[in-house]
């Protein structure tokens, strides 16, 4: 006989393991206590489980916004009153270089873009232009030359400009950042897919 209960040999198969320390049988009265402890320990187990899954799960959409916001699709947006609704990714390269004057429907052409020496147009430049900043400057000039009253190209400082200036001009289309887009204006296809899908070909990193 110890102070902490009587010898009892191995534990019994039908007697609980969490009623045994150290191989003495606790005493009745400790019971409770020790399938309380017991519990309290899987109630943590639980609760560790639990953190690390919303400690997973934050680190899983930080690293999706981050994703996101590293992300840069641009839209090509068009004058609502333009039948067109999508353009091959050819087409597109003579309209932003100001080669084509007319729409199927009669329509003059007008490309509203941002100022090319921005940081932000570095994707247009390489993927639409495939020319540096001096390069597309000297393009736009020779692309206006004698269409004083109806610009081929037409350069603003932002993407609001560049909105409200498709939204209020007939023919007029313009590239701008996504997240840009206002009701004022319709969005069209470009090489078969609209901004944010699989495979878009205005899609940066």
């Amino acid at each position: 006989m110890t102070g902490r209960g009587l010898w009892a040999g191995p534990p019994a198969a039908d007697c609980s393991p969490a009623c045994y320390l150290r191989g003495y049988k606790v005493r009745p009265a400790i019971e409770p206590q020790c399938k309380l402890r017991g519990q309290l320990q899987g109630d943590l187990a639980d609760w560790g489980r639990g953190v690390l899954t919303v400690r997973l799960l934050i680190i899983a959409f930080l690293g999706l916004s981050a994703s996101l916001a590293g992300a840069k699709d641009f839209a090509l947006i068009s004058n609502k009153t333009n039948a067109v609704t999508a353009l091959p990714m050819a087409d597109l390269v003579k309209i932003c270089k100001g080669q084509t004057n007319r729409w199927p429907e009669g329509k003059p052409v007008t490309f509203i873009l941002r100022d090319p020496a921005s940081a932000e147009m570095k994707l247009v430049l390489e993927k639409v232009y495939g020319l540096g900043k001096d390069e597309v400057f000297t393009l736009i000039s020779a692309a206006n030359r004698g269409r004083a009253n109806h610009p081929a190209i037409i350069v603003v400082d932002s993407d609001e400009a560049v909105v409200e200036k498709v939204q209020s001009m007939v023919g007029a289309v313009g590239l701008v950042d996504v997240y840009s887009i206002t009701g004022g204006v319709k969005v069209l296809k470009v090489g078969g897919k609209l901004p944010l899908e699989p495979g878009y070909v205005l899609h940066g990193n």
